[in-house]
């Protein structure tokens, strides 16, 4: 695989163009819910551009379930996180699914965390990984994330409390040593950071490096940006260097990980269009708007072209200056709770 964050724009976008455009043929071949839907949407199987790929929209999953695999291929199911009551998304994954999306995984995280495995923090419970066959998004995101480390330790205890103890011992035994540090920001705000502050503890992670990513919404609340996260957390509990990533359950693998310089970037394999909400036309960069999502890697289920809830902004293009190629964007969080129309009807409406 090519190093994630070498190429530019002409050749990135003829290859992932190329590839997105065979998936989109074997999910039509293969997933006849897809077909319906882009037969009854008038949308190209072949596209010229990048911005011509069909997309659906990501809600679509807690509706349908989509797959392009018999039953007896399915390895592993995703959920997406969803309050009790909520509708959630079912991601059905094959083998080879399954391990591109880690391979991937792997090239992706190695410009900022090497090759070497390191010791690791995992700042959750491990009471999410119950169900080996069927996970939720945070299960589906330690799962990958815990391919980077060694010597695992949970930092949360099944009631959610802080095993300073634990945590102690584990900071003790790897002093001088890098570790890896990986949780859901939200649960890192309110069961890490917080827990530390109200009860005075002194805890230092030393020589260590933070990723993570997910539920910005409820730090927002409080008015937490993420320069206030990594600033709090340095200061309390010591953390050198954090990343914060964005990526979805639904295309689960892809993740556009932060540089050094906090811009989110689209690695060689996946993509990001921002479009207009109203009229779902592409916008110039600078302009905000709802966040499309192109991967090369949904082979088992039709996700390698979705539009997000999500609002955000492309910055630019292979000029960061973190030395990255290709966009680089922000996320400002998702878009009021109002249905999507448009497109979603559409989609909706032929997948009946």
């Amino acid at each position: 695989m090519i190093a994630p964050y070498h190429l530019e724009r002409e050749q990135k976008s003829a290859q992932l163009l190329d590839k997105l455009n065979d998936l989109t043929k074997w999910h039509v071949e293969n997933c006849p819910d897809y077909k319906v839907m882009l037969e009854k949407s008038g949308a190209v199987n072949q596209a010229s551009s990048l911005e011509e790929v069909p997309y659906l929209p990501v809600q679509l999953f807690k509706l349908l379930d989509l797959k392009s695999i018999p039953p007896e291929d399915v390895v592993k199911v995703l959920n997406s996180s969803g309050t009790t009551g909520q509708q959630v998304s079912k991601i059905y994954l094959d083998k080879e699914t399954s391990v591109s999306q880690t391979k991937t995984l792997v090239e992706v995280m190695k410009p900022l965390l090497g090759s070497k495995r390191l010791p690791m923090i995992i700042l959750d419970t491990k009471s999410v990984l119950k169900d080996r066959k069927s996970f939720s998004a945070r299960g589906a995101g330690i799962l990958g994330f815990s391919n980077f480390g060694r010597k695992h330790f949970y930092a949360l205890n099944d009631d959610m409390s802080l095993d300073v103890e634990g945590l102690q011992a584990f900071l003790k035994e790897f002093a001088g040593q890098k570790i890896l540090l990986f949780g859901f920001t939200f649960m890192i705000w309110q069961y890490v950071y917080k827990e530390a502050v109200a009860r005075g503890l002194d805890i230092d992670f030393g020589d260590s490096i933070l990723i993570h990513g997910g539920g910005w919404k409820k730090l927002k609340d409080e008015a937490v940006d993420s320069l206030t996260f990594n600033r709090l957390l340095h200061e309390q509990l010591g953390i050198r260097e954090v990343h914060n990533y964005y990526g979805m359950v639904e295309q689960v693998g892809s993740i556009f990980v932060e540089c050094s310089m906090g811009h989110l970037h689209t690695p060689s394999y996946a993509d990001v269009i921002i479009r207009n909400p109203i009229t779902f036309e592409p916008v110039a960069y600078g302009e905000q708007g709802l966040i499309q999502v192109l991967s090369e890697l949904p082979k088992s289920y039709p996700g390698h072209s979705l539009l997000t809830e999500d609002l955000g902004t492309i910055h630019g293009e292979d000029n960061c200056p973190c030395g990255w190629k290709g966009k680089y964007f922000s996320v400002a969080g998702r878009i009021p709770k109002a249905e999507l129309r448009g497109c979603s009807d559409t989609f909706q409406g032929g997948a009946k």
